[in-house]
């Protein structure tokens, strides 16, 4: 079991270029990848968004990647039709002040737009550096996840150990709630007809009111839902989306046994494990 929750980071530099990558991780129900890189990389998006799908399956996760490059080529543009603009401006500036002025070439090229400049690279050079420090980070990431989602597996475990517990003892307490329907039963006829009981009578009624309300079923689904929870947990190292159905389970099951019996001890029962459920709803949110 992993958490959603993590950071991580990774290095790479050599003579040529220094780049650094952080991850970021956070809790949310789908994969969602974002990627943030230098514009000048940005061709390389897709493949790095395709390494951490391929590593992550859920989560928010956010990557940074920065740059820093010591000696590539210079590609430097005149902007000509920007030049004439200023200078256009400039001089019919000064004839409306009656100055007689010119601007200076060093004049029109520290304007903005006029002197463009770009580094030429071939992008390509630069993925084995990238997925080195991609790579560290991942790692790092996933270590943090996997160490933290050992805890949350420890809690939710404790809980559904209690909610186990609590689901034998209501099964404990079925012979005397089929007692107390058939001591019920016969009180109510004592009412109405004395000594008069028809023994046949009161053993019908009860088998009508079992069939109602008992809760063997649902307890049998309950026990069966939990084994499943435990099993997944062991085998499924992402086994996020598979629990939360599960606990959707096994809260109606939980429902229909509140609802079907109206003996104090197994109401205070079902309040625990709902209770317990709700702390494994709770921790499996951080749960890829």
């Amino acid at each position: 079991m992993k958490s959603m929750t993590g950071y991580g980071s990774g290095n790479f530099r050599n003579g040529q270029v220094s780049l650094s990558v952080e991850i970021k991780g956070y809790n949310n129900r789908f994969l969602d990848i974002s990627v943030y890189l230098p514009p000048f990389l940005s061709s390389m998006e897709n493949r790095v968004r395709g390494y951490l799908a391929g590593r992550f399956s859920r989560g928010k996760i956010e990557i940074n990647l920065r740059f820093r490059e010591q000696d590539a080529a210079l590609a430097v543009q005149i902007n000509r039709e920007a030049a004439r603009a200023y200078r256009e401006a400039i001089a019919a500036l000064a004839g409306e002040m009656g100055l007689d002025e010119k601007p200076s070439l060093s004049l029109l090229l520290s304007l903005d737009g006029v002197l463009e400049t770009e580094k030429t690279r071939d992008n390509e050079q630069y993925w084995p550096f990238i997925e080195k420090a991609l790579t560290e980070a991942a790692d790092q990431f996933e270590s943090e996840r996997v160490r933290e989602g050992k805890h949350t597996e420890d809690d939710i475990l404790s809980h559904l150990s209690k909610i186990e517990t609590l689901t034998d003892a209501v099964a404990a307490h079925i012979p005397r709630m089929e007692a107390e329907f058939q001591e019920n039963l016969r009180s109510r006829f004592r009412e109405l007809l004395g000594d008069q009981i028809d023994e046949n009578r009161v053993l019908a009624e009860t088998a009508v009111l079992l069939v109602k309300n008992t809760i063997s079923e649902e307890l049998s689904r309950l026990k069966a839902h939990l084994g499943e929870f435990r099993a997944e947990t062991d085998r499924n190292p992402g086994p996020g989306k598979k629990l939360d159905f599960l606990c959707q389970e096994i809260n109606r099951e939980i429902n229909t046994i509140g609802s079907k019996t109206p003996n104090l001890d197994t109401s205070r029962a079902v309040v625990d494990m709902k209770d317990a459920l709700e702390n494994i709803r709770e921790q499996l949110r951080n749960v890829e």
